[in-house]
């Protein structure tokens, strides 16, 4: 008998292949084309700079692993960004295996540009392939190259690739075997080898061209862009309402059902709790929703870039640069990504003023602040063609976007001050959004938010719950109305309220967990005199002055811990970060006591 244990078979390890390109070249989309969309997102140690891994199957059947790596202009370390890419392709990364080969994705309409980014990706000596993405869009605006024969002077296949389509990326998946390292040539070599592999290019389409004129225009355009923005907060509250009466009267019914259980404590925190305080923040999910259509719309179309160029003149007087414009409009959806986009700035000056005015970007966590308490204290009335509610929105938004102006102008001209740079910036071409990449970037943030709701307001609606309800029968006699009672001395002279003050402190975990307080704190503490929704039980129990003041403070407040946290990170600097929270809490309590006491005079 063969004593001798059968070794297991060793699985072959999986290819892994790794997406690099510039900005706005498609590589996200042709990532989520062959995985599916299915993406794991991680972070490189020491720096908060993201990457995505996914899976996918090679013609064969054999299983491969797809890297997405940062879009980066070029692999010279001046930002970031670049730094971690070069680092990844070199070998030199802690947090991923140098990939077997590199898929080297350009625009095949932008070949001028970004040639000589290809020719120095190959200069690496690692095996690649070349993918000419959007090559239907170059055809459509009257493109025409001779692929065989960039192919045979760059040494590694070269494919036409339409990512969007299955049938578009059938050709590169059946040519990633044959990718081979490439000789190595510079950027004159560029110049000339793209002289002779563009047999026609009529310049920018004429659609695009077209566009342009109107969009970039130094009046129209801005007057457009302002345009868009309000169009954009109208219907956050215009198109959100319906669905925002679907899921408050699905929040009621699961309330009500859960009044089946026995009268007691446990009964209380499943209604009064977790329903109140959980509900009272899922209910703004459809304004979320709405607000990032627009902004991933935006950014797909090509308009987005375009808003930074627009920008440019303004955001110079400021002091920043015009390309720090996306990483502040990436602060709308949430300060973090934010600040990790101000990474691309090549200036660290530019790059730690951005991070220092990022938090004073309304995020989405505000939106169910503002939602609430516009919904409480401003009539749902018209103004000419517009809404006065959507109109108050736009508002915070842009006292947002001013105050971050000016704080700007006062950083630049002190404790950041230095020159300037020239904005150098590629304007890609128009595009249809693709609505599968569409549908998967609504889909994240939709995760992120209920992942919050679910966790972190979850969490601390039951401990809310428990400190609002003992050990007194009263409010201010609980442990939450003790702690509150703590800090209202400092919170009364701008007209805050205990249930104000108790709402403050966990607001701190995530800026719409300060509704899902009030929820409870109101759930609990007038059971019976408020059955309402949450916005006409604060409509019943806060002043104007009082309200206003508390949006107020919303609008300078610093947001999240976890934002703090990043800043930290980002900085690299305890004492930047004690001066940004210090400076954005000293904003809101001014901002807040002059909103009270101007409005209190005036009623």
């Amino acid at each position: 008998m063969n004593t001798e244990a059968e070794a297991a078979p060793v699985p072959p390890k999986a290819t892994s292949f790794a997406l690099l390109g510039p900005p706005n070249a498609g590589k996200t989309t042709l990532f989520n084309g062959l995985t599916g969309g299915r993406a794991k997102i991680g972070n490189y140690p020491g720096v908060t700079v993201e990457f995505r891994r996914g899976s996918f199957s090679l013609p064969g059947g054999e299983p491969a692993a797809l890297i997405d790596l940062p879009g980066v202009t070029g692999l010279t370390p001046r930002s970031v960004d670049a730094a971690v890419t070069a680092d990844v392709i070199h070998g030199r990364s802690t947090a991923i295996e140098a990939p077997d080969v590199l898929v080297i994705v350009i625009d095949a309409g932008q070949l001028r540009r970004h040639l000589p980014f290809a020719i120095e990706a190959l200069s690496t000596g690692r095996p690649a392939i070349v993918a000419l993405n959007m090559a239907d869009l170059a055809e459509r605006d009257g493109v025409k190259l001779d692929d065989r024969a960039l192919e045979e002077a760059l040494g590694v296949p070269v494919v036409p690739v339409t990512a969007t389509r299955a049938r578009g990326r059938q050709a590169l998946l059946e040519r990633l075997g044959e990718a081979r390292p490439g000789p190595a040539r510079t950027a004159a070599d560029a110049r000339k080898l793209a002289d002779e592999v563009i047999l026609e290019e009529p310049g920018l389409n004429t659609a695009t061209r077209r566009l342009d004129r109107i969009v970039l225009h130094p009046v129209g355009g801005v007057a457009l862009l302002l345009a868009i923005l309000f169009f954009v907060f109208q219907a956050v509250f215009a198109w959100a309402t319906p669905f925002m009466d679907g899921i408050e009267a699905g929040v009621a019914a699961l309330g009500q059902a859960a009044t089946v259980l026995p009268d007691g404590p446990v009964e209380s925190l499943v209604v009064d709790g977790i329903i109140a305080g959980v509900g009272a923040v899922v209910v703004f999910l459809p304004q979320i929703v709405i607000l990032f259509f627009f902004i991933l719309l935006l950014e797909q179309t090509g308009y987005m870039a375009r808003a930074a160029f627009l920008s440019d003149e303004l955001m110079r007087r400021a002091g920043l640069h015009g390309r720090a414009l996306i990483p502040l409009l990436s602060s709308f959806a949430c300060a973090i990504p934010g600040m990790m986009a101000a990474r691309t700035l090549e200036s660290e000056r530019d790059r730690l003023t951005t991070i220092m005015i990022a938090p004073l970007m309304t995020c989405s966590a505000r939106l169910p602040v503002y939602a609430v308490l516009i919904a409480a204290f401003i009539p749902a009335t018209e103004v000419g063609p517009f809404g006065l509610q959507g109109l108050v929105l736009f508002g915070l938004y842009l006292a947002g976007i001013v105050s971050a102006v000016i704080v700007a102008f006062i950083l630049r001209k002190t404790a950041t001050k230095g020159g300037q740079q020239t904005l150098l910036m590629e304007l890609p071409t128009y595009k249809l959004p693709q609505a599968g990449d569409l549908f998967l970037g609504l889909w994240g943030r939709v995760k992120i938010f209920l992942r919050r709701a679910g966790t972190i307001i979850f969490a601390v609606s039951i401990v809310l719950w428990f400190l609002v309800s003992y050990p007194g029968d009263t409010l201010r006699e609980s442990f939450a109305g003790r702690i509150g009672a703590l800090l209202e001395p400092i919170f009364a002279p701008i007209g805050f309220t205990l249930e104000m003050v108790i709402a403050l402190v966990p607001g701190l975990a995530a800026r719409e967990v300060a509704v899902g307080v009030l929820g409870t704190v109101y759930a609990v503490g007038n059971a019976e005199e408020n059955t309402g929704q949450l916005a006409d039980v604060l409509a019943a129990s806060w002043s104007l002055p009082a309200a206003l003041a508390f949006i107020a403070w919303f609008v300078f407040a610093p947001q999240c811990v976890s934002t703090i946290a990043v800043a930290r990170r980002e900085t690299n600097s305890l004492k930047w970060t004690v001066f940004m929270v210090a400076y954005l809490f000293a904003l809101a309590y001014l901002a807040a006591g002059a909103t009270y006491w101007i409005a209190k005079a005036l009623s």
